[in-house]
């Protein structure tokens, strides 16, 4: 079974940046990835993903200020966030889509605050 951690999370504050990492411990380049966020009392929400050719797509609160990557030599998945927002306060998680095919890593916790 792959497993996943995640890191690069912090305190940052607004308008700062932030790039995440996800390294898995075994082979990803058969998946499409996801980068998801849990934000206090909220449901885990998809905020960018990634196809196995590297096509990606976001969600719209995110749009232009979030990049998604994946190095599939390193079996890692990449999250540049830029113009970060307090709303962007959440636990970071990466894995496939939905239904997931890995074991939830710990996340990476942002913070964005003045």
């Amino acid at each position: 079974q792959v497993q996943l951690v995640e890191s690069g999370g912090g305190l940052v504050q607004p308008g700062g940046s932030l790039k995440l990492s996800c390294a898995a411990s075994g082979s990803i380049f058969s998946y499409a990835m996801v980068w998801y966020r849990q934000a206090p009392g909220k449901q885990r929400e998809q905020v960018a993903h990634i196809t196995l050719v590297g096509s990606t797509n976001y969600a719209e609160s995110v749009k232009g200020r979030f990049t998604i990557s994946r190095d599939n030599a390193k079996n890692t998945v990449y999250l540049q966030m830029n113009s970060l927002q307090p709303e962007d306060t959440a636990v970071y998680y990466c894995n496939t889509i939905i239904p997931v095919r890995f074991t939830w890593g710990p996340g990476t916790q942002v913070t964005v605050s003045s």
